[in-house]
């Protein structure tokens, strides 16, 4: 078998894209009125997918962890153990999280299926978003980790 090539991996993550936008907009994850209903607690929907979310990621990464899987250029995947803690850095991230997310009705993993189901506005916060990362890769060296 051939070793994939970029234009490869490009199109396998841009095919995965769009189908993990299309369970996104199929589940409903993508609906502003579904986030608000879970903000007032009016509906256990978004709970459930993000716990189901969570659960999911749990056992996969176990899996990763014991059977040594390779990522697609054939490197070993390894996750360090993350030391965890209650400082102000949580709280602040946190925070800056959830201000964004109120602010735009969308958390940043259904940006790009809501611009694809025709609200082109959120191009703003994808915009935003990756000023956001810029900003912080500049910043990062001064801040206290």
């Amino acid at each position: 078998m051939k070793p994939a090539t970029t234009t490869d991996r490009l199109l396998l993550y841009f095919l995965l894209g769009i189908g993990f936008g299309i369970v996104l907009t199929k589940a409903e994850v993508i609906s502003w009125f579904r986030i608000q209903e879970m903000f007032r607690f009016h509906s256990f929907h978004m709970y459930g997918i993000i716990g189901s979310a969570v659960l999911v990621s749990a056992v996969g990464i176990a899996l990763i962890r014991l059977a040594s899987v390779s990522a697609l250029n054939g490197e070993v995947i390894v996750i360090p153990p993350k030391a965890m803690g209650l400082g102000y850095r949580y709280g602040i991230g946190g925070t800056l999280f959830g201000l964004g997310w109120a602010l735009t009705g969308a958390c940043p993993g259904p940006l790009f299926a809501l611009i694809g189901s025709g609200v082109g506005v959120m191009a703003v916060a994808v915009l935003s978003a990756v000023a956001g990362t810029w900003v912080y890769g500049l910043l990062r060296p001064r801040l206290p980790h």
